[in-house]
């Protein structure tokens, strides 16, 4: 539901707590009370907009239409953007071909739908959708079905391999030339623009490809249909799957695998960051629930999006969490029971 006060939106579903929006911000609002009463009265002049003339000041008689002992208090707040993968995950962009796609009776959705349903400003709801690389297709805002866009990577990648391009310069012209009688040219691009950085070098259109997005991708493929990977074991097939050149790190998986080292042997597991509830004392329970102790690197990159302008990982560690000693190594556990 939407109210509208100039620049301002208030944005909020029936079962959320409202938040203040303006163009690139969201606020939490929390209602104060004040000792002064407020007057609202229509047409109300401030000192600066009278005659500054003390001879022609005249006694001006106003109506007050209303009065208040309370006031809206704003507060800067992370905006609420779980519920916008969530919404776009309904139904996964599978293809052209996928009959599914044609049958689905999930909505889709534009850009105005998710102004209307997702509690953050606009230049924070276009930047997240950038951020999970979603596309615009027919109008409504998608994701990819993680299995096609692995599918549109191999094609990239196979064909980066076969004309030994630099993954420093991959050519939009040629790429295009090349796979679009295999797929959409609108989705070769997209993909190139996912997992590169566009540029412009005597007039052509290049892309960068990032190495350690690349990677990432190929291990949740290879993790997603196990519970658990012996972590050396894991390690070397993974970098036999890699385009030719590209090096694979542990450093690169942060937020998409949690390996396990007290474990004999070593394992490695899957665990997306964005699949951990959006609640800071929720995300800290679900973590606890894991894994009872955590050492700071390893439970950093699963609370960081947590922390509010000019917050570290520290100090929401202080609040949530307990901190002792384990083996001479820092740990932090759950301040109270886990269930």
């Amino acid at each position: 539901m939407l109210y509208f006060f100039s620049s301002l939106v208030v944005r909020g579903e029936k079962d959320e707590h409202a938040v203040l929006c303006s163009k690139d911000k969201t606020y939490d609002m929390k209602i104060a009370d004040t000792s002064n009463m407020l007057l609202f009265v229509p047409g109300c002049k401030t000192p600066e907009e009278l005659n500054a003339d003390p001879a022609s000041c005249n006694i001006i008689h106003s109506q007050i239409a209303g009065f208040s002992k309370n006031y809206w208090e704003l507060r800067r707040c992370r905006p609420k953007l779980k519920k916008l993968r969530k919404l776009l995950m309904e139904d996964p962009y599978e293809g052209p071909d996928s009959r599914k796609d044609q049958t689905s009776t999930f909505s889709k959705y534009t850009t105005e739908d998710l102004l209307s349903l997702i509690q953050a400003s606009e230049e924070e709801i276009l930047h997240q959708l950038q951020v999970i690389d979603a596309c615009k297709i027919e109008g409504y805002w998608r994701i990819l079905h993680f299995d096609y866009e692995m599918k549109l990577l191999n094609h990239v990648t196979q064909l980066i391999d076969s004309e030994s391009w630099p993954l420093s310069k991959v050519p939009l012209c040629a790429c295009l030339e090349e796979l679009g009688s295999l797929e959409p040219r609108e989705m070769i691009e997209h993909i190139l623009l996912s997992y590169g950085r566009k540029y412009v070098d005597a007039g052509e259109i290049f892309f960068e490809m990032c190495e350690d997005k690349i990677c990432r991708a190929i291990a949740q493929m290879l993790l997603q249909n196990a519970v658990k990977f012996n972590l050396s074991e894991f390690e070397e097939v993974w970098q036999q799957s890699v385009p030719e050149g590209i090096t694979t790190r542990l450093d690169q998986l942060q937020g998409l695998a949690l390996v396990d080292k007290s474990s004999r042997p070593e394992t490695i597991c899957l665990l997306k960051v964005e699949d951990l509830p959006e609640d800071n004392q929720e995300r800290f329970n679900s973590l606890f629930r894991i894994r009872e102790k955590w050492t700071e690197v390893d439970i950093t990159p699963y609370i960081q999006d947590l922390c509010a302008e000019k917050q570290t990982v520290g100090a929401l560690l202080t609040k949530y969490a307990r901190c002792s000693m384990l083996n001479g190594v820092k740990v932090y556990n759950s301040r109270r029971p886990i269930s």
